[in-house]
């Protein structure tokens, strides 16, 4: 598998950080609709359609916009569906209105990794290639999966930076998204081996779930202080629930005594990290994220890749990628926001 350089030189190109305004997504932006239109290598229209796992979450906006300027590069209709809330139930009508259009390719982050499997594969069945980004379903549900990183990088780099932050010593909790999240709960797990093996000293006390709600992590994080008295850090590998913790926390008693750290946007945090309430945080470009999706699924629709390990394609400006096992490709590795370099970037 190639593995790209996702570092500060790479990122802070103005061809992959472009402005972005982080405001709710409506719709469809495409102009013409799903209309089915036959893709393949021969110029025509290929049809896409990106379902996050919600709409109006400036994570997904993000990936969102790199996904459309991606399929207007090579010409083809972008759409995006979706819920209002983070429920896979939510999920489905959108899957089944997909496949039911003819789109040529449907692009999804999974709210859970079993219980949208039966419509996607029905929506399979009717010829829709299925890529996953952000969050992963099983992989027989699937044709490709778009991982912006490794679990074990994700979750070193945050256990890393909370080590750091508060002396490599004492209790920590963690504030998710939903309970089910595929992504969520694998870079969990991956953390608490890393804490294990590595800082014993420090004491996960207790894992919390905001539903990637802006005012249940608030909620979540106020909850989380009182439970727990001596906490010294929290770790959010969500961008909505670091961004409410640290509005929590930029306002009360706890500001600088206890940290706050995971995975956020530059826009989101920077005020808190220039306030002094976040000294570092982390993540990976999710507009390069959706960009990639959106090209992953252009090769799938026009025949050049099948999933199969080995197969590579091109990306537009980002390159040449190469699928790995299970069907999966690899975006790049974290990188880690702070002081000195979160004026850098804009998304």
């Amino acid at each position: 598998m190639k593995v790209r350089n996702r570092r500060l030189s790479a990122l802070a190109a103005v061809t992959l950080v472009a402005s972005l305004a982080l405001t709710a997504c409506g719709g469809s932006d495409s102009d013409g609709g799903s209309d089915g239109a036959s893709g393949g290598g021969g110029g025509g229209n290929t049809t896409v359609t990106f379902l996050p796992k919600n709409l109006g979450n400036p994570y997904f906006d993000t990936s969102s916009k790199g996904g459309k300027a991606a399929v207007e590069e090579f010409g083809g209709t972008f759409d995006e569906v979706g819920p209002d809330t983070a429920s896979p139930d939510a999920q489905v009508q959108f899957i089944n209105t997909a496949a039911q259009q003819g789109v040529n390719a449907l692009v999804v982050s999974a709210n859970d990794p079993e219980a949208i499997c039966d419509a996607l594969n029905e929506a399979s069945d009717a010829g829709t290639k299925i890529v996953t980004f952000d969050s992963d379903t099983n992989p027989d549900c699937r044709d490709l999966f778009i991982n912006q990183a490794t679990a074990d990088g994700i979750a070193k780099v945050q256990v890393d930076m909370i080590a750091e932050q508060i002396g490599d010593a004492g209790e920590v909790a963690i504030l998710s998204a939903a309970a089910n999240a595929t992504n969520q709960n694998a870079w969990i797990d991956t953390m608490k081996k890393e804490l294990e093996a590595s800082h014993p000293n420090i004491k996960l006390v207790d894992t919390v779930y905001g539903d990637d709600d802006d005012q249940t992590s608030f909620d979540k994080t106020a909850a989380l202080l009182q439970s727990h008295p001596n906490l010294k850090g929290i770790i959010s590998p969500t961008t909505v629930g670091i961004a409410a913790a640290a509005r929590y926390l930029s306002t009360s008693e706890y500001k600088g005594k206890v940290a706050l750290t995971g995975l956020g946007t530059p826009n989101q945090m920077r005020e808190y990290v220039k306030d002094g309430t976040v000294t570092e945080f982390a993540l990976w470009n999710p507009e390069d994220l959706g960009y990639l999706a959106a090209y992953a699924a252009k090769a799938l629709v026009d025949g050049d890749i099948s999933g199969k390990e080995g197969d590579s394609f091109t990306a537009g400006k980002l390159g040449d990628f190469t699928v790995g096992a299970d069907a999966t490709v690899l975006l790049g590795e974290p990188y880690r926001f702070n002081k000195d370099n979160i004026d850098d970037f804009d998304f």
